[in-house]
């Protein structure tokens, strides 16, 4: 599913950002100095910002205002996961908030748990698991839902870098299965690079249009250069 973004603006307080382009379906890295609006522009997206100028669109069609409805899953770097609840109910919130789960919506917990390496610990709560493995069940949540755009705003932030890059594998692989077009705020350009297909730079109140991994790296910008410390 493509997103684009026609001559949006967001304004937020003094801090405005800009964007009129589309993203194609795949995995979009969206990267750029602190506080530049990368995770305004996703939240933007999602629908929990309503931009003071300009449309979101899916496919070509026009996003309802509420979030809810929009064919949209967001990640965040907290996992949000319910500590009294099992690994598995807190998974099986991405299909029905009430969990009155059908036999069909419990395998497809299952299921999803066994993608993410987590099978057998659907019984388990949150504070067993390893901050890894709590990452995972957010992802299997995200997942469970089956919407076709993937937000992550930074969702691995805080793991160590081997822990990270299997993460990052791990969302490509499913990616790949599931035919999200995910976009992935991160400060590292390294994540970029591993995953990605494009890049978006934001910066001085610009988000500007997706480039190539290689062709933004290989050429960089002056605000990439800056960003980079080259």
């Amino acid at each position: 599913m493509d997103i684009t973004l026609e001559n949006l603006l967001i304004r937020l307080g003094s801090f405005t950002l800009s964007a009129d382009f589309t993203i194609p379906n795949g995995i979009t890295a969206v990267i750029g100095p602190s506080g530049g609006g990368k995770s305004s522009l996703l939240l933007t997206i999602a629908g929990f910002i309503d931009p003071a100028k300009g449309q979101v669109q899916f496919d070509n069609k026009f996003a309802v205002k509420n979030p809810g409805d929009r064919p949209v899953t967001m990640l965040f770097q907290e996992h949000n996961l319910f500590p009294h609840m099992t690994v598995a109910q807190n998974v099986g919130l991405g299909a029905r908030p009430d969990l009155k789960l059908s036999s069909d919506q419990r395998a497809q917990v299952d299921l999803v748990l066994a993608e993410v390496d987590l099978a057998n610990l659907g019984s388990r709560y949150p504070a067993d698991l390893s901050g890894g493995q709590r990452q995972r069940v957010a992802l299997a949540r995200a997942l469970l839902r089956q919407r076709p755009v993937l937000l992550l705003d930074e969702p691995f932030a805080a793991l160590g870098p081997a822990l990270r890059r299997e993460m990052l594998d791990l969302v490509h692989t499913l990616r790949d299965r599931q035919n999200h077009n995910l976009l992935m705020v991160t400060h590292d350009p390294d994540d970029a690079l591993r995953i990605a297909d494009r890049v978006i730079l934001v910066a001085d109140g610009v988000a500007h249009p997706p480039q190539l991994v290689k062709q933004l790296f290989d050429n960089p910008p002056p605000e990439l250069r800056e960003y980079l410390g080259q």
